[in-house]
């Protein structure tokens, strides 16, 4: 953690400054002037006052997202852990639907492991075994991330406070115990129009989707809110994110798991063009 040291004040500020890019469409400068770039607890406290104005206006956690998972994101950063935002029941989008794209400021796209878990990770050891065992399966996914922030102009606290650059997510299918599937041997490859775009492993989220979801469980219980039963966990991007456009359509497959899809359109041209 760095010297700067914001108030309340600047954590308002912030919050409000992401606020008003969402509302209005229109992306923000960067919010470091505010709380500065790598200062973890004043970046989580805009997150959190941004998830509590959004569970005033009635929205529903359903779980949670884990960014930052791969070495060379961790680099480009100059930060050495994940972040995570908080996912809500208005962020889902089903499995081969259309996004509207001017709901959007400028979506990216990522192929990904996603946990429902079965059983709270809220108490004991919450060691590899007790993490597995709260499984109750995993699913494929695609996450459309969205920065409030102008041309991804983004450091660690600005995409921590941003709620971790979330917008929108999809759960494919099918439904997998982990019984019948092992995270870190799957293998992903995202299409877009039938070419391949993006691809990459299991190997490629923090050595493993488990070791991810066990980072967050551990998290989340050491700042008071930990996860519970019901709840799904994005577990981070196997491959690279991808710039998504009206007109695109999307389309992951991992390996022993399963696929998702997804198109964006512009008002008026549901489906797009393929």
């Amino acid at each position: 953690m760095n010297e700067f040291s914001p108030g309340e004040g600047a954590v308002a500020q912030a919050a409000d400054r992401l606020l008003r890019a969402a509302a209005d469409r229109v992306p923000c400068p960067p919010v470091r002037d505010l709380i500065g770039s790598d200062d973890v607890k004043a970046a989580y406290a805009v997150q959190e006052l941004l998830t509590a104005r959004r569970l005033e206006a009635g929205g529903r956690v359903t779980g949670r997202k884990i960014g930052l998972t791969s070495s060379a994101v961790h680099q480009q950063l100059g930060v050495d852990q994940p972040d995570f935002g908080v996912l809500f029941a208005d962020m889902s989008v089903a499995d081969g639907a259309s996004v509207p794209v001017e709901s959007l400021l400028q979506p990216k796209i990522e192929a990904e492991i996603a946990f429902v878990l079965g059983a709270d990770l809220a108490e004991g050891p919450l060691d590899a075994a007790q993490i597995r065992a709260a499984v109750a399966h995993a699913v494929p996914a695609l996450e459309i991330v969205d920065s409030r922030i102008a041309d991804w102009d983004i450091t660690f606290g600005d995409t921590v406070a941003d709620n971790g650059s979330s917008a929108l997510y999809v759960l494919g299918a099918p439904a997998r115990p982990l019984t019948e599937f092992e995270p870190v041997e799957a293998a992903m490859t995202l299409e877009r129009g039938g070419e391949t775009v993006s691809s990459g492993n299991g190997a490629a989220c923090l050595g493993d989707p488990l070791a991810a979801l066990a980072w967050l469980a551990r998290t989340a219980r050491d700042v008071g809110n930990p996860l519970r039963a019901g709840q799904v966990v994005l577990s981070g991007a196997l491959g690279p994110m991808v710039p998504a456009a009206a007109g695109d359509v999307f389309s992951a497959e991992i390996t022993g798991l399963g696929s998702a899809s997804v198109r964006f359109h512009t008002s008026g041209h549901e489906g797009g063009s393929v």
